[in-house]
């Protein structure tokens, strides 16, 4: 970030740039020796240290002497639970670190405070670390620092740096984007950017780099959901993920109305009665045409019986063609059935997603109301 090492670059030539945690002055002075004089400011003074830290524990050659406390003084809170010999160990290793530092060896500087802050977590190392970590285009790391640093207040720090540190973390979060991710499958693994994030059901709040990101949830028995997402500086990105079964996204559908086929076997089982019924009344024709040749003995037949021979000849073959008809429709039918079975498909997940209604009154000099927001 250009706008990060900029800053820094004029922290480390004009005060304030690091601040120091220091140790107490010794409870009893030497032959009445006078504390000696602040020096001009310089790249690491801070407030006093914690009253536990080991009576003959040296002061950075840089910090402000400090006035002797009280011999019963109470312990500062960041320095509870810290004993005197990991606040000295501490100390060097800031003290390191700042030499470091002003040398723009910013690599070896976060190393030493680092391992400082395993010993101590000091708001002054916290500031100092992220000093160091602007010039290394780490914004995640420094954020973090820098809340670390303003957590007591402006009494670890001097005021200068306290307001530099508030003020420097205000920026942070206009550049950065904000995400608020939530997952409620019990068991599943959220991942951002392939990384594991957090185990559901749960929820993360925090900032990352503007720009895309891949969200993504997986559990044993339930289908991955992947999210991706392009967030901008100063974004607040509200990410909910979701697993679904297979069962849950399976959806069925046919290539024709589920009645269609069925007509048409219908049809054709209709019309096939129909030519049975046809084929039964041509042969009560054949057979009265037969009757009246056999009682006139073999002559011509007369005009109605003639007409009794034409009507059976006619039902018979009209018989015959929907007895054709009617099986083709019927087979057609049957076909169309078997072609007509449910076919699997999977839904998209955003399909599934409930509508959200937020309802909210609205009121005003001399009027009422209520605003209603539906999302999909």
């Amino acid at each position: 970030m250009v706008l990060a090492m900029s800053v820094v670059l004029v922290s480390l030539g004009a005060p304030p740039s690091l601040a120091a945690p220091r140790p107490r002055a010794p409870q009893q002075a030497r032959n009445k020796q006078r504390p000696r004089a602040s020096p001009a400011p310089g790249p690491s003074s801070s407030e006093a240290p914690p009253s536990s830290l080991a009576p003959d524990a040296p002061t950075a050659p840089e910090a402000t002497p400090p006035t002797p406390p009280p011999s019963a003084a109470p312990e500062r809170p960041w320095a509870q639970g810290v004993s005197p010999e990991n606040q000295q160990r501490a100390l060097e290793l800031f003290q390191t670190g700042n030499a470091l530092l002003k040398d723009a060896v910013f690599v070896q500087a976060s190393e030493k405070y680092r391992k400082a802050l395993e010993l101590w977590s000091h708001p002054a190392i916290h500031y100092n670390l992220a000093l160091a970590l602007m010039n290394l285009d780490q914004p995640l790391e420094v954020y973090e620092h820098l809340v670390a640093a303003l957590r007591f207040g402006a009494e670890p720090l001097e005021a200068d740096k306290f307001e530099y540190a508030r003020n420097y973390k205000l920026l942070l979060e206009k550049q950065l984007a904000r995400l608020d991710v939530t997952c409620d499958t019990p068991g599943a693994t959220v991942l951002l950017d392939g990384k594991p994030l957090f185990q559901a059901p749960g929820h993360y709040s925090g900032l990352v780099r503007p720009g895309a990101h891949t969200f993504s949830a997986t559990l044993q028995g339930y289908l991955p959901q992947n999210l991706n997402r392009t967030v901008l500086p100063g974004e607040t990105a509200n990410i909910t993920l979701r697993l679904y079964t297979t069962e849950e996204l399976t959806r069925y559908r046919r290539r024709f109305s589920v009645a269609m086929p069925w007509l048409v076997m219908g049809a054709g089982a209709a019309l096939a009665g129909g030519s049975a019924w046809m084929h039964v009344r041509a042969r009560a024709h054949f057979r009265s045409f037969d009757a009246g040749i056999a009682a006139c003995g073999g002559c011509v037949p007369p005009l109605p019986l003639a007409t009794q021979l034409e009507r059976g000849y006619l039902l018979q073959t009209s018989a015959i063609t929907g007895y054709t008809v009617g099986g083709a429709a019927f087979i057609t039918g049957a076909i169309l059935t078997a072609l007509n079975q449910p076919q699997p498909y999977r839904i998209d997940p955003a399909q599934l997603a409930q509508p959200q209604v937020s309802i909210r009154p609205l009121l005003g000099g001399g009027s009422g109301g209520v605003q209603a927001l539906v999302r999909f």
